[in-house]
């Protein structure tokens, strides 16, 4: 697989199917991550998205473009509601080593009401 579908694999069984053992095919188990929110390595992603399908079941996140070069990609997407309103867009950039998602930022953009 490309860099650019090991990053699109994540999102659809990960994040959309809401798998979270998918990381396990997917993501380094010392995952680096510069968001605060879910903690380093590869468990406390899997137990903070975890908690947020279970807390949110309808979370989803519209893919709208993708960017990659050498071991990095960009996802430009969006999260939608069940109507499928934009609830927040974001860009996350991720670096990969082996195939595997290494390292991850992001920016988040709130939409207003």
């Amino acid at each position: 697989m490309t860099n650019t579908e090991v990053v699109l694999a994540m999102y659809e069984e990960f994040f959309n199917g809401h798998d979270v053992n998918a990381a396990l095919k997917y993501v380094k188990e010392d995952y680096i991550q510069h968001n605060p929110g879910p903690g380093q390595g590869r468990a406390n992603l899997m137990s903070a998205f975890g908690e947020k399908f279970r807390t949110n079941p309808d979370f989803h996140l519209n893919i709208q473009f993708t960017i990659a070069e050498d071991d990095k990609v960009a996802v430009y997407l969006k999260a939608i509601d069940p109507r499928g309103n934009t609830t927040c867009r974001v860009v996350d950039l991720y670096r990969l080593e082996d195939g595997k998602l290494a390292e991850h930022w992001d920016v988040l953009q709130g939409v207003g009401k």
